[in-house]
């Protein structure tokens, strides 16, 4: 399964070569280079509200309980999971734990849909230039937190060893250096 980020380092390229090899799950906005994904995620409200009324995807969606997200859910069909906390691997399929991002829960729905290897690209976690994502920035206010989110990445080593998934970072440029 491979899950697909939204750093600068991402190419569509890289999103087309996945086509049709793998189970692919596109994060937030990886969702315009991979339309075709079987699985489209957002652990964020604000960008199911902002993106979700006019997309056109016919695969899973999920998102991640919070205040007004049932609301969106109804109106969008997305599956919404528990929020069981910041750190580690979620083994109930009905919760997900966060890491803080997007990207770490991706992990954790990969994991819940029978992943045994995941590939990950697009996981930099880190800006190039003033570009923090393929696409630029977010239309919604958002801060750079990405230092704080990689060491959260390494509480899911242990977890993910002991059920036999294997992670690899295919990413071209990365902060992320535990997988």
């Amino acid at each position: 399964m491979v899950c697909l980020g939204s750093g600068p380092s991402l190419t569509p390229e890289d999103v087309d070569f996945c086509r049709g090899r793998a189970r692919v799950i596109a994060v937030k906005d990886t969702i315009r280079l991979a339309p075709w994904a079987d699985v489209l995620y957002s652990g964020e409200i604000k960008w199911w509200q902002h993106y979700g009324p006019t997309l056109a995807f016919d695969g899973l969606r999920y998102g991640i309980e919070c205040e007004g997200m049932a609301r969106v859910a109804s109106s969008l069909n997305i599956g919404v999971l528990r929020n069981t906390g910041f750190i580690g691997l979620e083994t109930d399929p009905s919760g997900l734990r966060t890491g803080k991002n997007s990207g770490y829960q991706a992990i954790g729905i990969a994991r819940h849909l029978g992943a045994r290897r995941i590939v990950l690209l697009g996981y930099d976690m880190q800006v190039a230039g003033s570009q923090p994502h393929f696409f630029g920035d977010h239309p919604y206010p958002r801060s750079n937190v990405f230092r704080d989110f990689v060491p959260l990445f390494e509480t899911l080593l242990a977890p993910l060893k002991a059920l036999g998934i294997a992670v690899v970072n295919c990413s071209r440029e990365t902060a992320l250096t535990c997988f």
